[in-house]
């Protein structure tokens, strides 16, 4: 069971969608750790090696769950960073968001995510969009 770990990083300014995330993943029994950067260079900064020091986020089998709309650096210029860079522009991006902009979506499909989801504005509608996703990602094969 141990090698179906799958390491989640929530790239996620607003604490209560983070809350709502830690809420749901709790409702569904997700055991998968979960780790929180409020911003894209955050996020970076945990996904990278640097000073000789591993990660924050274990590199091997990684998803990321994205909002768009953060401070310092938005999800798609984090998209753009992320794919790249060679040593993490194969780590599968799930882009959770309030944006319904059109370019915002097609955009971040250009740069190659694996779904664009409408954060839905109850909770158990929203835990059931997390629950769905974990559905999916424990059928996913991961490097």
């Amino acid at each position: 069971m141990e090698e179906k770990v799958i390491n989640i990083l929530l790239v996620e300014d607003d604490e209560v969608d983070v809350m709502n995330v830690k809420r749901a993943f709790k409702k569904s029994n997700i055991s998968n750790p979960l780790f929180v950067a409020g911003n894209g260079l955050e996020a970076l900064e945990m996904l990278r090696s640097s000073n000789g020091k591993l990660p924050q986020v274990p590199d091997n089998r990684r998803l990321i769950l994205l909002d768009l709309n953060m401070p310092k650096m938005g999800g798609l210029e984090f998209l753009s960073e992320l794919r790249s860079d060679p040593e993490l522009k194969a780590t599968p991006v799930i882009v959770l968001t309030t944006s319904d902009e059109d370019r915002d979506l097609v955009e971040a499909y250009n740069l190659n995510i694996a779904g664009y989801i409408l954060k839905p504005v109850t909770f158990s509608k929203f835990a059931s969009v997390i629950s769905t996703l974990n559905q999916y990602w424990t059928l996913c094969e991961f490097p």
